[in-house]
């Protein structure tokens, strides 16, 4: 049996996304570590130096761990990702307002994705270019209770 402990999120900003994440969607910080190259090297499967911070924060439950390598060459170039890519897509993220959250992520560094937008819900992009989901808090209430 296994417990839940976070997602991991390469980022090339930590101040930025630390800021979008935080402001935008609400997160709160938890803590954060530098943890040594070699063993993280080798735990990540990458060469060092690595020069890796891992701040994690939190959101209802859900940890999500933003890691910035800071050596020189120890971030490979972003590469967009479709929809049907196996793998994770996607954080889904409900809202009191889409509309309003999806503006306010322009003004921290993040893009709306208008083509996504069905109304009720849209997809932005992080600074980073990781999408999100924005979906409206209705849509959540509306789910069957956790079990």
């Amino acid at each position: 049996m296994g417990i839940y402990n976070h997602t991991g999120h390469v980022v090339t900003d930590l101040a930025r996304s630390k800021r979008f994440y935080q402001e935008v969607l609400g997160f709160r910080p938890w803590y954060e570590v530098t943890p040594p190259d070699e063993p993280t090297a080798q735990l990540c499967g990458l060469e060092p130096p690595l020069g890796l911070t891992a701040s994690y924060l939190t959101l209802d439950g859900f940890v999500l761990e933003l890691m910035h390598y800071a050596a020189p060459g120890a971030v490979a170039p972003f590469q967009r990702r479709g929809m049907n890519e196996p793998g994770l897509t996607h954080l889904s993220i409900s809202v009191d307002d889409v509309r309003e959250v999806a503006v306010k992520a322009t003004e921290y560094g993040g893009e709306i994705v208008e083509e996504s937008d069905i109304g009720a819900a849209l997809f932005i992009r992080d600074p980073d270019g990781q999408l999100l989901e924005l979906l409206p808090l209705a849509y959540r209430n509306s789910l069957p209770a956790k079990p």
